[in-house]
């Protein structure tokens, strides 16, 4: 498949576009903003951002590559994460999605079955990478929903991050 290497390039720059807008307008939140508890999602945008992030870490970087055995953050390391902290994470989190964009397409479609370090029930998962890749960042657009609700629940006009805005 030629043309899934090339989309899968162009659609991970627009959602780094995504993200980047919505790491702005979170860089201009207080900390009381940041982690204003909701009852909804993971309760408040500093956790919903890690968790994102932590997406990434878990299924791509540890799960898929080997490179990180401990792939996400307590609850007690998250309060004492910053935004520069998050956006760090996000850009570790592109490395590792950069490393497997560069394989080649058909490599994608393996198949890996093992356990996952980061999950207590030690069971056997069995995925492709492609779907690791794609579940990341269908799962990042829906936690960017509930970000975008918090921040008007906070009183603000969440920016546009539609894709059909962002430069090609």
């Amino acid at each position: 498949m030629k043309w899934g290497k090339l989309m899968e390039y162009a659609e991970y720059k627009w959602v780094r576009q995504n993200r980047e807008i919505l790491l702005e307008q979170c860089s201009n939140l207080n900390e009381n903003e940041i982690s204003k508890e909701f009852d909804f999602g993971f309760q408040n945008i500093k956790k919903s951002l890690v968790h994102i992030a932590g997406c990434y870490h878990a299924w791509l970087g540890s799960f898929v590559l080997e490179k990180t055995e401990r792939p996400l953050f307590t609850n007690e390391e998250i309060t004492t994460l910053d935004i520069n902290d998050i956006k760090q994470y996000f850009l570790e989190a592109d490395q590792y999605v950069e490393e497997i964009l560069d394989r080649e397409s058909n490599e994608l479609d393996n198949r890996i079955h093992k356990t996952a370090i980061w999950k207590q029930d030690n069971q056997f998962i069995e995925k492709t990478i492609r779907q690791l890749l794609f579940h990341s960042i269908t799962h990042e657009y829906h936690h960017k929903g509930q970000i975008v609700t918090m921040l008007r629940m906070l009183g603000y006009t969440p920016n546009n991050t539609d894709v059909l805005r962002l430069s090609i």
